[in-house]
């Protein structure tokens, strides 16, 4: 049986790569860890698999390459219209569902929760076809207390999991509390920007910071 967790975020860009390797430097000293990103568009500029082996420094057997990989960076469902082609959830978690390693998967979603793959299907379709605990990924600055509620009401409207909150920027304890107390939620850890951003800072801060509190491990 698969297990794992899904990393969504609040918006493109927010730094959803960046947490699901600091969740594989977090979890691998207990648990087989493997990563996956099952749609990944404007391939030709951004390749996020890659930088989750280069800052989550995973090894080729923690890492599924079979995927959908697109130019453009658009949502998928418009950059596989134009490659003349179309997308579907269970298709797409075809090499997933076929792959025999026991693993906690880290699966990191494309753009946040609505963003469609089809016509009908949409990245939350993804998420309850494989039913596992959610982690979001938001801002810390202005306009992410309306942003970071907006996904959990999205997520918990399909009755799914979302196990914590990971925020990333410069601390900001007054959103934080919002977060937490509107949201019904925890926040895990509150990563900052790294600069240089580099597998030792992201590692650092994974194993001192992030779940101090074993909420993640305790729901899996």
């Amino acid at each position: 049986m698969l297990r794992g967790l899904f990393v969504t975020g609040t918006d493109t860009g927010v730094g959803k790569t960046v947490v699901a390797s600091a969740l594989l430097h977090r979890y691998r000293g207990g648990l087989r860890v493997c990563y996956w990103k099952p749609i990944q568009t404007g391939i030709e500029q951004d390749d996020d698999t890659a930088e989750a082996v280069r800052l989550g420094e995973c090894q080729p057997h923690e890492v599924l390459e079979h995927a959908v990989r697109l130019p453009r960076p658009l949502s998928p469902h418009l950059a596989a219209k134009l490659c003349g082609t179309s997308l579907s959830v269970e298709a797409v978690l075809d090499p997933l569902r076929s792959d025999r390693r026991k693993a906690l998967w880290i699966v990191e979603g494309a753009g946040g929760v609505l963003v469609p793959i089809n016509e009908c299907e949409m990245m939350a379709d993804m998420m309850g076809s494989l039913g596992w605990p959610i982690v979001v990924v938001a801002r810390s600055s202005l306009g992410t207390i309306n942003h970071t509620l907006l996904t959990l009401e999205a997520v918990r409207h399909r009755s799914l999991w979302v196990l914590g909150v990971v925020m990333v920027g410069d601390k900001n304890p007054d959103n934080r509390e919002a977060i937490e107390r509107y949201g019904r939620v925890t926040v895990l850890g509150e990563m900052p920007f790294f600069d240089p951003l580099t597998p030792d800072q992201v590692k650092r801060w994974a194993l001192t910071e992030l779940d101090p509190d074993y909420s993640l491990q305790a729901g899996l």
